[in-house]
């Protein structure tokens, strides 16, 4: 539940002016939107979006021991995809769709890597409980 709720915190300072810096200069997506989250992290309307959404689907989904496993290993798995594709396309590209900017980047790396090894740890316990 704590990270969904990061994730919804996340996905709504992002559409806040002032903890949002350059908020004039959001966009829905791509390149162009140089709004940055606490001045780091560059974000688009449609980034805060995915955020919001990952965030929902993980408070819902915390509900149950399963699916808050579920929902570590997934969006790890989506945050660590997501890096990557930032990471291969570079800042400035036009396939930079979500505004992606290196501190995102590595920033969701170190969190999809975290999320799985959260949920890898909560599938071990479930399964001692089970002997």
């Amino acid at each position: 539940m704590g990270v969904g709720i990061v994730a919804l915190a996340v996905g709504v300072l992002g559409f806040i002016p002032g903890i949002t810096a350059r908020y004039g200069e959001l966009m829905f997506l791509g390149p162009d939107s140089h709004a940055m989250l606490f001045g780091l992290f560059q974000v688009s309307m449609l980034l805060n979006i995915v955020q919001l959404v990952i965030g929902g689907t993980g408070w819902a989904m915390s509900r149950s021991e399963m699916g808050a496993r579920r929902f570590l290993m997934g969006a790890g798995a989506l945050y660590i995809i997501l890096s990557i594709y930032g990471l291969s396309v570079g800042v400035d590209s036009a396939a930079n769709f979500l505004s992606l900017n290196m501190t995102d980047n590595w920033t969701m790396m170190v969190g999809g890597v975290l999320m799985i090894a959260a949920g890898w740890m909560f599938s071990r316990h479930t399964a001692e409980d089970r002997k």
